[in-house]
């Protein structure tokens, strides 16, 4: 099963999910939506990050998985 990486950065204000390898990182482009698209070299989307991304209150974060 792959594994699913979050990383909330609450100073940068960016929250970042990597559904693949974070090594196999090539290009991240920009899709204008203050989101950013991370590609490998054979272009698939394995990550992606959320600019200006915050939390208003740190206890309310919570993350709801389901594996199908």
């Amino acid at each position: 099963m792959a594994s699913l990486k979050v990383y909330y950065d609450a100073e940068g204000k960016t929250l970042t999910v990597w559904f693949g390898d974070p090594t196999k990182e090539h290009v991240a482009e920009e899709t204008g939506d203050e989101v950013i698209l991370i590609k490998d070299k054979e272009g698939h989307v394995i990550g992606f990050e959320r600019l200006n991304f915050s939390i208003p209150d740190e206890e309310q974060l919570a993350v709801d998985a389901l594996a199908v």
